[in-house]
C-alpha cells in the first residue's frame, strides 16, 4: 500500500519503512518551538521532568513575538523567564525584540526548517512549514516539553486530503484568496486531524510566499499539517536561505486520500472571510458595502516580503481613508529592512499608515491595534473569531494583502481593482 507524502516522512522519523493513517508512533524531531506565551508553560512542565538539559540546543527555537515589545509587566515576566531558560541550556536559536521575527516566518528565512524534517511547535501555526515540504505541526505546551527534553514526540497518522491546483490565478488573486476560498468549500472542520496536501500544475504559479501563506492556514481547516511538494522554486528558497541538508519525499502514485479535490485557479477571485469563522467566505463581488474602522497589514499569514510589495503597490501615491487606521507590520526584521530600503516603508507612512517592529500583537488581540465594541476591520491574519481581535462585539474580516491595501484606500471592503486606471 502506498503513503502519503506526510506519511513517508513520517515513516523515516520513526524508522520504519511503512506507516498507515491511525497509527501511533513515536518520531524524531528536527526542531522544537516555542514563544513567549506558550514556552514559559513548556518550561514550567519540563523543570517538572527533572532532566538534565535540553536533548539539542541547536534544535530548539524559542521566538519571544507574542506580546512583544513587551506591552505590560505580565508579557515582560514570560519574556524574562524564555530568555533565563535559553541563556541556561546555552540555546542557539533565540529570538527577541530587535532580533526577532514572527516565528513562521523567521524560521524559515534563518534556514531553520528544511524539506523532509520533523517540527513541532507550541504554536498552532507551526503548520506553516509545510510550503517547503517538511512535516510540521502544531502541539501543546506539554508535548512542547517532552520534544525539548527527548528529542521525540508521538504521532498519531494522519489520513490525508489531496488538492489538485490546476490553471493560473488571475490578478489580485493571491495564495490567501486559494486557502480561504478552499476553507469556505470545506469548512474548518473538512480536514480535522488530516494531512492536506497539494498537487498539480497550479503549483508552478505560486510564490513561495503563496505557498506559506496557503500551509499556514491549513490549521484553519482542521488539519494536523498542510504540505506542498518539494520543486525547484522551494530548492531555490532553501539554499538561499542556508537551510542545510534536506531530502524530498513523494507521495507514492498509489497513495490513499479519503478525498480528492480539485481547485481551478484561473477560475478563483479575491475572497474574504465574514465573521466569525474563516469558512464564512464570500468572493470581492459578493461582498456589499462594508465600511471599516482598522485595517491591519501583517502577521505569520501576510507579513512578508511579496505582501508589502503588493500593499505599497496599491498604495502608492494614494492616502488611506479618513478614520480608518491601517497598521502596517513586517514580519520580520531582514523584511522590515528590505522594505525600507526599496522605499516601501516611506509609501506607507505617506500614505497614512502606522509601521510597527514584528510582532503577532493585533492579530489575537495582544496589543497595537485592539478594537472597540463595534468597530470592524480587514485583517491579512489568519482568524476572525469572536473577540479574537477586541471586544467581543467587533469584526474581522479576513483577506489578501491586495484587498486589505485597496480597503485602507477606499475605508470599505473593495477589490483593487477598482483603484486602477
Amino acid at each position: 500500500m502506498g503513503m502519503t507524502m506526510t506519511q513517508k516522512i513520517l515513516a523515516a522519523h520513526c524508522k520504519m519503512d511503512v506507516v498507515e493513517a491511525g497509527q501511533l508512533i513515536e518520531a524524531d524531531l528536527d526542531l522544537v518551538l516555542g514563544n513567549d506565551v506558550t514556552a514559559p508553560v513548556a518550561i514550567k512542565e519540563m523543570k517538572k521532568m527533572k532532566v538534565d538539559g535540553v536533548f539539542d540546543k541547536d534544535k530548539i527555537a524559542i521566538v519571544l513575538d507574542h506580546f512583544t515589545p513587551n506591552k505590560d509587566i505580565k508579557s515582560a515576566e514570560l519574556c524574562k523567564c524564555a530568555k533565563e531558560f535559553s541563556i541556561e541550556n546555552d540555546i542557539t536559536n533565540f529570538f527577541e525584540t530587535g532580533e526577532v521575527g514572527i516565528e513562521h516566518a523567521l524560521l524559515p528565512e534563518k534556514g531553520l526548517v528544511a524539506a523532509g524534517d520533523v517540527v513541532i511547535g507550541a504554536d498552532s501555526h507551526t503548520c506553516t512549514y509545510g510550503a517547503l515540504g517538511a512535516f510540521s505541526t502544531g502541539v501543546g505546551s506539554t508535548d512542547m516539553a517532552a520534544g525539548m527534553a527527548t528529542g521525540k514526540a508521538w504521532f498519531k497518522v494522519p489520513s490525508a486530503l489531496r488538492f489538485i491546483l490546476t490553471g493560473k490565478p488571475a490578478k489580485w488573486v493571491s495564495g490567501k484568496d486559494i486557502i480561504l476560498h478552499i476553507i469556505g468549500m470545506i469548512g474548518v472542520d473538512g480536514a480535522l486531524y488530516k494531512s492536506m496536501e497539494f498537487t498539480g500544475d497550479g503549483i508552478s504559479y505560486l510564490t513561495m510566499d503563496d505557498r506559506f501563506a496557503m500551509t499556514n492556514m491549513a490549521i484553519e481547516a482542521g488539519a494536523k499539517n498542510g504540505i506542498f511538494p518539494v520543486d525547484k522554486l522551494a530548492e531555490e528558497y532553501m539554499k538561499e536561505h542556508n537551510a542545510g541538508e534536506y531530502k524530498i519525499y513523494e507521495a507514492d502514485c498509489d497513495a490513499t486520500y479519503d478525498e480528492t479535490y480539485e481547485i481551478h485557479l484561473d477560475e478563483l477571485k479575491p475572497t474574504v472571510a465574514f465573521p466569525h469563522l474563516p469558512e464564512n467566505t464570500k468572493t470581492i463581488d459578493q461582498v456589499g458595502d462594508i465600511k471599516i474602522d482598522q485595517v491591519v497589514i501583517g502577521s505569520c499569514t501576510n507579513g512578508r516580503m511579496e505582501d508589502l510589495r503588493i500593499a505599497a503597490k496599491i498604495m502608492e501615491g494614494r492616502h488611506v481613508a479618513k478614520h480608518v487606521r491601517t497598521i502596517v507590520i513586517p514580519a520580520t526584521q531582514k523584511i522590515y529592512l528590505q522594505a525600507i530600503e526599496e522605499g516601501l516603508v516611506s509609501i506607507f507612512i505617506k500614505a497614512g499608515a502606522a509601521v510597527s517592529t514584528p510582532t503577532c500583537g493585533p492579530c489575537l488581540g495582544g496589543h497595537m491595534g485592539i478594537l472597540a465594541k463595534g468597530e470592524k476591520a480587514v485583517a491579512t491574519t489568519n482568524r476572525n473569531f469572536v473577540g479574537r481581535m477586541g471586544d467581543p462585539e467587533s469584526e474581522i474580516y479576513l483577506a489578501s494583502p491586495a484587498v486589505a491595501a485597496a480597503s485602507a484606500i477606499t475605508g470599505k471592503i473593495s477589490c483593487p481593482c477598482e483603484l486602477e486606471d
